[in-house]
């Protein structure tokens, strides 16, 4: 049986020594001091046995497949991890003199840059920390911008009900009022329940597109001329931009800000709760709005720190995410055009081809299975022969044949919802191999269910009551 850091401890094992501090000791204000904290007595060596032992039941991107529609788990590149940890990047820190990290300098205004150009933006902000950081802050430049011009009294965000879920809980937190739009047959924002919802109490329209429901918004141009018409702005949820950059640009379309999800389309790290970073792009006349400092450059100052003149103000602090910062920087170069084209093209193409294997097998029903879909496909976990079999029995039997179930239950606009999403780098033959692990446990739902009800089998933890878990969380392991 397995034993836990606490079963191991004995008084008096230390697993490191300390060094004598080189500098002036400083009292732990009493506050921060437990005398009930039991911590486990133990060797450098039964740590380090510990925590990898508990790395190798982990699931990750580095060991299999990591289908999770929307949260986009791609492949990270090695080589970003190395121009991550030059000592140059590494060892630096954000309140050093401007004159003595030009380097980094140089980096962050270059990113911004490029960013700009690959969305068709004309200013950026590095400095959110995540995609729904990066959300709040656009939704926080709307509404400066509204105000400026003595349109305070907008006070309603537009949501489509194919946008991600943080869009409304980023208006809510802005203080302003979700108004929800749904969608037509096609997928597609409702027209008509557009124009309804379109009047002078409306800041803008948050956008998703593509869309949740993995498909390209076919009226985006003229959604975003209404909003428009009618004194709004758009803010487009550029957390799917991996379906389209290098072959269309969202400022090019109508988008008036949009925040940029680093870990989804230029392969930074995700999971885990950060580090993260959520860029915001917006158009010329919401620059001033930014979040500050950017990076400027001029001949006599180099690179160097300037504020927008209507700055909302920090929305972070220090410079935002800088480690992150690199890693997509190194991504964007090491492709250069063509190969973030390329990168699009290659998303799209796998999530097409799942697509059309699951519709060739016949198992499982496709909402929209009749137009293209992009970067990811949305299926259903609705089995005919095995009806009391669900989308959740489907997520855990995949654990047993070795893939790490796809998003589930969302969107929420489509019933037992399974959305995948295989990226640009996964090869053919392992798409082909997730196609024939959904067959095998549909075949399995109509002749064995039971193998589905108490799946997984196979993994280091069953199936666990989650309801009970969300509502008497147990956080840590008290010892006996």
């Amino acid at each position: 049986m397995e034993q836990f850091i606490y079963d191991l401890s004995q008084p008096g094992r230390r697993g490191v020594d300390l060094p004598d501090p080189d500098v002036p000791e400083t009292p732990i204000p009493q506050d921060l001091l437990r005398e009930d904290l039991p911590l486990p007595e133990v060797s450098e060596q039964q740590v380090v046995r510990h925590y990898v032992r508990l790395s190798q039941k982990n699931y990750a991107v580095d060991i299999g497949f990591y289908p999770l529609g929307s949260c986009t788990m791609k492949y990270n590149p090695k080589v970003n991890e190395r121009a991550a940890r030059l000592p140059g990047f590494a060892d630096i820190h954000p309140l050093q003199d401007p004159a003595t990290v030009q380097g980094a300098m140089q980096l962050m205004y270059e990113l911004q840059e490029m960013l700009g150009e690959i969305a068709g933006f004309d200013a950026v902000s590095l400095q959110p920390s995540a995609g729904a950081h990066g959300e709040l802050t656009g939704v926080l430049i709307m509404r400066a911008a509204q105000i400026a011009r003595g349109q305070g009294h907008r006070t309603k965000i537009l949501v489509p009900d194919s946008a991600h879920g943080t869009n409304p809980a980023s208006t809510t937190m802005s203080g302003l009022e979700v108004v929800e739009l749904p969608s037509d047959a096609n997928g597609n924002v409702d027209l008509e329940a557009l124009r309804a919802a379109l009047d002078d109490t409306v800041v803008g329209l948050m956008i998703t597109n593509p869309s949740t429901l993995g498909l390209f918004e076919q009226h985006i141009v003229e959604v975003c001329e209404l909003v428009h018409e009618a004194g709004g702005l758009v803010y487009g949820d550029g957390a799917n931009l991996n379906a389209i950059m290098g072959i269309c640009r969202p400022g090019d379309l109508g988008i008036d800000v949009m925040h940029f999800n680093l870990h989804k389309t230029f392969s930074t790290p995700h999971g885990g709760g950060g580090p993260g970073s959520g860029p915001v792009g917006v158009v010329a006349e919401l620059a001033p709005y930014l979040p500050g400092p950017l990076v400027a450059l001029d001949e006599d100052k180099g690179y160097h720190w300037v504020w927008p003149e209507k700055s909302i103000g920090r929305v972070r602090s220090f410079h935002g995410n800088f480690g992150v910062m690199v890693r997509a920087y190194t991504y964007i170069r090491m492709h250069g055009a063509e190969g973030l084209r390329r990168v699009s093209e290659d998303a799209v193409l796998n999530a097409n081809y799942l697509q059309a294997l699951v519709r060739e097998r016949g198992d499982y029903p496709i909402p929209h299975g009749d137009r293209t879909c992009m970067h990811e496909v949305i299926i259903q976990g609705k089995l005919k022969g095995a009806e009391d079999i669900h989308t959740l029995d489907i997520a855990k039997r995949l654990i047993d044949y070795g893939f790490h179930p796809p998003t589930i239950y969302f969107p929420l606009i489509v019933p037992e919802a399974l959305m995948i999403e295989p990226t640009e780098t996964e090869s053919k033959e392992t798409i082909e191999a997730f196609v024939d692990a959904l067959t095998a446990i549909a075949q399995e739902a109509r002749t064995q269910p039971e193998l589905l009800h108490e799946a997984p089998h196979a993994a280091p933890v069953r199936r666990l009551d989650e309801v009970k878990a969300a509502r008497q969380p147990v956080l840590v392991r008290k010892p006996a």
